[in-house]
């Protein structure tokens, strides 16, 4: 049974809405979209000033985005990056290991991405593969993966002793609001590419991979590095959530430059252009 109310929730209206699924209840409550683009565009402002105190300051910050499928990841990513400078923030989403690679040192390929002074780094997907996809689809054996549970702590505990600021987000998501975002996929020809062979399976696995999330998280949530929850089930809420999580955790000032004073464009002088009409323009349709 489906309930549907409205009520206040902060001084603001927003529904909400409640389904059952076995014994699982996912709540998913609504945002108006007047009120999202509103705090979005406040919180853009404050990721400007985040971004110029990080260039200022030398920091060197990365944050890590996993979590379940189609639980928002990317959304939220696009989101933060919309207004970044991108010589400040840039993604980092690797595809598979190469035939190199996989003979490399696990975290050798990550390391390489890592940021210098002044940059922040966002990773769609990280080193936690092989404690999640690699291990639930057979990609690694027992060894690679034990491994990785004892060796991640040390890791990042290096990283932060050597000054990285590191962040760690887990996006999850009710089974139920999932299979909605794949089915939406599956219509959706914009879409369609972000359902891949890999998601499909991991539909059938959901029980495994949220086993191999709670040992994931017992091995590497320290205080150090610890992991951040984000409740994925509303995309609009997560986002606005994580990005003022995000500007939380590193304290910043106001070091927006004052724009400069645009004067009145010189005259051409002498100088004629060419004819225009030996150029290629593209078609103007609309």
């Amino acid at each position: 049974m489906t309930k549907k109310r409205n009520r206040k929730h902060g001084g603001k209206h927003v529904a909400a809405k409640a389904e059952i699924v076995g014994d699982i209840r996912a709540k998913a409550r609504k945002i108006e979209a007047s009120v999202y683009e509103k705090e979005l565009a406040r919180l853009h402002v404050e990721l400007v000033k985040l971004q110029e105190w990080i260039k200022h300051e030398g920091l060197r910050v990365i944050v890590l985005f996993e979590g379940r499928d189609a639980a928002g990841k990317g959304g939220a990513i696009k989101r933060i990056t919309q207004v970044m400078n991108p010589r400040i923030c840039r993604v980092v989403a690797l595809p598979r290991p190469t035939e190199r690679e996989a003979t490399c040192w696990y975290f050798q390929r990550y390391v390489n991405h890592f940021p210098a002074a002044g940059e922040l780094v966002l990773f769609d997907r990280s080193w936690y593969n092989r404690a999640g996809v690699e291990h639930v689809m057979g990609f690694c054996n027992d060894f690679e993966y034990q491994d990785f549970l004892q060796a991640c702590p040390e890791f990042e505990r290096m990283l932060v002793r050597s000054g990285i600021m590191l962040v760690k987000y887990w996006f999850s998501v009710s089974d139920f609001v999932q299979e909605k975002r794949f089915q939406r996929r599956m219509e959706d020809l914009t879409r369609s590419w972000k359902l891949s062979p890999m998601d499909i399976e991991s539909r059938a696995r959901w029980v495994e991979y949220s086993m191999a999330k709670d040992v994931m998280f017992a091995h590497t949530d320290r205080p150090e590095a610890p992991w951040y929850v984000v409740n994925g089930d509303n995309k609009k809420r997560a986002r606005l959530n994580v990005i003022k999580h995000l500007l939380s955790l590193i304290p910043y000032q106001d070091l927006t430059p004052t724009p400069p004073e645009l004067k009145p464009r010189p005259t051409p002088g002498t100088y004629k252009r060419p004819p225009m009409e030996g150029q290629n323009f593209v078609e103007e349709v609309w």
